[in-house]
């Protein structure tokens, strides 16, 4: 007997209903029951960080978290960071500082980096030694870092820049 609970959740505002177990987790649900395959699984102990979503404005390890703790719950993932085939500035900006190779641990560092700069002070740029603690969070084999540093740096200042007024 599966013990099965019917939940309700907004995935890139995109509302679901669906019946899941209560031992999946929600970075299976997103992938397997609703199709959202931007959400990576890499070491499924909330170490590497590749399967990173915002949960309710908050970064979180969609391994870590059961689906059915999503009930009621807004979910974000790397799908719902561009508008249709433009990129988000961040995504952009990755691609620009060649933030990634692979592509595996990427959606991951995107969604953490978006739940930073999203609740960041705007009047304050992110220095590079915060820039590297927040992405110290996730793993990449790949990159080297540099580039994803550089990638949230600039996101970052352009926000800040959108931000302020004419003139000031």
């Amino acid at each position: 007997m599966k013990d099965t609970h019917e939940i309700r959740l907004t995935v890139n505002g995109r509302e679901h209903e669906l019946a899941v177990e209560a031992r999946r987790t929600l970075a299976d649900m997103l992938r397997h029951d609703l199709g959202y395959t931007g959400t990576h699984l890499g070491c499924e102990h909330g170490i590497c960080g590749a399967c990173t979503v915002i949960l309710d404005d908050l970064p979180v390890r969609a391994c870590l978290v059961f689906g059915v703790q999503a009930d009621g719950a807004q979910v974000r993932t790397v799908e719902g960071l561009a508008d249709g085939d433009q990129l988000s500035d961040l995504q952009q900006a990755f691609s620009d500082h060649h933030a990634l190779q692979c592509g595996f641990c990427t959606p991951g560092f995107l969604m953490l980096a978006e739940a930073y700069l999203a609740e960041a002070e705007q009047d304050d740029p992110i220095s590079e030694e915060q820039a590297r603690e927040l992405v110290a969070a996730n793993l990449c084999r790949c990159t080297g870092y540099q580039g994803i540093v550089g990638a949230v740096r600039a996101t970052a200042r352009a926000r800040q820049a959108r931000q302020k007024p004419a003139g000031a």
